[in-house]
Parts: C-alpha cells; structure tokens; sequence
C-alpha cells in the first residue's frame, strides 16, 4: 500500500516542472501563477500524488493519504485531497483516509460524512471525500467509533482502528498492563474484534481492521490471536525502521490479513537509489510487494 505524505518543501522535480508550465482549465481555476501559495502547493502536490500513484500503482492495492498533510494547506488542501482520491480510484486503488479521528458521537458522525457520505443542507446535499476507510482513534470508547462503522458499512467502506502503533511513544500507553486485561492494546484489540464480528464477509475478515505498526513485531502474534478476522495495517516500514520480514503473524489468514504501508521510503526512494524518482519508487514498492506476497502465501 502506498502511503501518501507529501511535504511540499520535497515535492519531485517533475511534478514541479508540470506546476510551472501548466496552462490547463484546472490551473486556471486556481488562479494561474497569480494564485495564493496555498492553492498553488496544492496543485503542485496533487501533480507530485498524481505522478506516485502512476509510477506504482499496478504494484499497491490501496493508497493511505494522511491527512493532516493535506489539511496544512487549507482550503486548497482539502481540495486536493479530494482530486487525490479521485485519482486513486480511477487507477483502481481502494483509498484510505489515514486522519486518525476520533470524538464524542455527535462530532463522529460529522468525521463520518466527510469521509464516506454526504451531509444535508437547505441547499442540497455536500458530497464527502468518497474513501474507502478510515484510520480511527478508540481513546473515547465504542460510541465514538459506532457512527463511523455504521456510515462506512452503509458505503462497503470500513475502518482501521489504532491498537498498536508504529511510533516509539507508543509504549507510552499502548504497552502498559490493566489488571486482568493484559495490555492497552489487548483491550484494544478485544474492542476491534467485538465490532467487527457483524462485519465480517464471506472471505473470513472484517470491515473492522487495526492498524499494528510494524515496528513492534513482537506484538503481533498475539494481537492477530485477539483479532482473527481483522485486516492488520502495518505502517513504519523503511523510515521507521519496520521490516517486511518480521511481519508473518499478521499474514496468518492469507495474503488479504496484512496491507503493508510505506511512504518516505517509497517516494524518496531515490535519494538513496538515484536515477529517476518514478523509477527508483516503482522498484521499491515492486521489492516490497515481493516480500509481503512471500509472506502471505
């Protein structure tokens, strides 16, 4: 899976070039040249998105955008990430939303409209963004997840929620013991496969996944053991240090049990390999598919 994470200070050079010498009809919409910087880096970003997607999309089955590198752009952000999401899909890819939300009801719903439906208004309906999932934050319990559930599965969407994440803080909380319950991300864990189990499709997983960094591979067996039927997504690989190799316990359904995710090191991937960007990024996420599928089979 393709993680999308694009800095527009590091934005490859051809998607740059494209920006520059842009005359097309959605150029001029945000203004041409004389646009605010806003919505000029969110065009150039959309070109640098629009020209990963191109170069390893026959290798991913998914793309993960985060959003808050979108959002930091405003208006023109959102904007952006909405013409992402329709590219990804014209390539075929399932979309998901990596915002990690999480809120009272009320606010879920609101999370819920955005990404999967449509919200009412006197003036007519407002379309969401149309993802395929979303990454969800369960620090607020089971309401504040049960109304992204319910507006994900009313679109054949689902949601990943965290339960052990990639980064090394995450020890902080994740890790510690409940008296009987084992650790945070045990209970975690139970909650997931709790609603996930109505969820559950002729193939034997889950609308309802986790996302289990890849960096705390000790974690996994145990994990996949609390959680059979729910897709893993494993983040941290290459940058933060995860290896595709120690992920087998998450394969232990099948091929379909684990999306492996990868960003930095896919799409500066040619700061290490040189040559061209596309190039050295279709190599990398063709090696990475290598070993995940020699995993899951």
């Amino acid at each position: 899976m393709l993680g999308l994470d694009p800095n527009p200070a590091r934005l490859w050079p051809r998607a740059l070039c494209q920006f520059e010498g842009a005359g097309t009809p959605a150029f001029e919409r945000i203004g041409g040249a004389e646009a605010p910087p806003a919505a000029r880096a969110a065009f150039a970003v959309v070109l640098h998105c629009t020209l990963l997607i191109d170069a390893v999309g026959e290798q991913c089955v998914a793309v993960k955008p985060q959003v808050a590198c979108f959002e930091r752009l405003g208006a023109p952000g959102w904007a952006a990430l909405g013409e992402v999401i329709v590219r990804a899909h014209e390539h075929g890819l399932l979309v998901i939303a990596d915002g990690k939300r999480g809120d009272i009801d009320v606010t879920a719903s609101a999370y819920a409209q955005a990404f999967f439906g449509t919200t009412d208004t006197p003036y007519g309906q407002v379309e969401g963004l149309g993802a395929d999932a979303l990454t969800a934050n369960p620090l607020l319990g089971v309401d504040s997840l049960t109304p992204l559930i319910g507006e994900a599965r009313s679109h054949g969407g689902g949601l990943f929620v965290l339960v052990r994440t990639s980064n090394p803080g995450a020890a902080d909380v994740q890790d510690e013991s409940l008296a009987g319950e084992g650790m945070v991300s045990d209970r975690l864990a139970r909650i997931v496969a709790e609603l996930g189990e109505p969820g559950i499709g002729a193939s034997g997983l889950s609308d309802v996944g986790a996302v289990v960094g890849a960096t705390a591979p000790d974690r996994l067996a145990a994990l996949r053991s609390a959680m059979p039927a729910a897709i893993f997504l494993l983040p941290g690989i290459g940058a933060q240090g995860g290896r595709v190799g120690d992920l087998a316990a998450a394969f232990a359904p099948g091929p379909a049990g684990g999306l492996v995710s990868a960003s930095r090191s896919i799409a500066h991937a040619h700061d290490q390999r040189g040559g061209d960007p596309a190039g050295a990024a279709r190599d990398q996420a063709a090696r990475l598919r290598e070993l995940a599928w020699e995993l899951g089979s």
